[in-house]
């Protein structure tokens, strides 16, 4: 397989939700001409005894359930997009490990947020964390029915991402300005700077209690951030957001209305430690939309 056509990639556990990241992730191979790879990890259940006469009755098992959902997963996959390329692999492995190994060669990886086997708590556990926190590609999470709106509708709303203000946020703006222009949506770019103005407020500098120069300077961060992207891209519509609140409250609010948003794994500022604290834990968890964390390589 050629480098420029690095599959989409997609974990499945057997789960409705997982089926339902299959759909999307079928949708979005069709879209950029890619093929579709669907990936189920297995494993022993912990606390197995290992040596007992069981143990490889029950790996067959395991393996006869994983041929089973791979098969379902095919079948939504092609029944959404009659004649895509789809390739299945079912790996005895922990699903961390196998599905940070296939975001070696993959254009995104797909997960739906609840399982009941190797990815159960998705969105809640050590696995979610560490994919979202370690894979080489973009990881999308996907909600149970989280592309739909509140009355169940297609969401039709704006790609929303998340920039705060330095080099930290780089691939997660390409990859929301890439996003809007495929989808010919909206770019929504939010700029949250609450926290910096509090962290330095302790240090004792007036200056930042100046609420109109924060502003102007978060402005003028943002600016700088979008200029070079808005150029490459100059059919998207971009509105620029920048607010005085918590990077964790105001993205769950675009997210009602968002049909994605976007988030940088090591961003500073305002949206510091995203992917490892409190905040991206209370994001990917709370999130009424499917949600995109890419990685930038911060040099600075």
């Amino acid at each position: 397989m050629s480098s420029h056509r690095k599959p989409v990639v997609v974990g499945v556990d057997g789960s409705a939700t997982a089926l339902h990241a299959v759909h999307r992730a079928a949708g979005r191979a069709s879209r950029d001409d890619l093929p579709l790879r669907i990936v189920h990890a297995y494993e022993l259940p912990l606390g197995f005894p290992s040596g007992v006469t069981e143990e490889e009755s029950v790996l067959n098992v395991l393996r006869r359930e994983g041929r089973r959902w791979l098969g379902e997963a095919r079948d939504v996959a092609t029944t959404v997009v009659p004649g895509l390329e789809v390739d299945t692999e079912l790996a005895a492995m922990p699903a961390t490990t196998g599905l940070l190994r296939e975001s070696e060669n993959a254009s995104a990886l797909f997960l739906g947020n609840r399982g009941h086997t190797a990815l159960t708590g998705l969105l809640v556990g050590s696995t979610a964390l560490a994919l979202a926190s370690h894979a080489n590609c973009p990881v999308v999470l996907i909600r149970n029915g989280s592309d739909n709106g509140s009355d169940g509708s297609p969401r039709t709303g704006p790609v929303v991402v998340g920039v705060d203000g330095t080099q930290a946020s780089e691939a997660a703006v390409a990859f929301a300005f890439a996003e809007a222009s495929a989808e010919d949506v909206t770019l929504v770019a939010l700029h949250a700077y609450a926290e910096s103005v509090f962290e330095t407020s302790l240090v004792g500098d007036d200056a930042v209690l100046d609420w109109q120069r924060q502003r102007a300077a978060a402005e003028a961060a943002l600016g700088e951030r979008l200029a070079g992207w808005q150029e490459k891209y100059p059919q998207v519509r971009v509105e620029r957001e920048v607010v005085h609140d918590r990077p964790t409250r105001a993205l769950r609010r675009c997210a009602q209305t968002a049909r994605l948003v976007v988030v940088g794994r090591r961003g500073r500022g305002g949206f510091r430690d995203l992917v490892l604290g409190s905040t991206s834990q209370q994001l990917l968890h709370y999130a009424t939309c499917p949600v995109a964390v890419v990685r930038t390589e911060v040099t600075e």
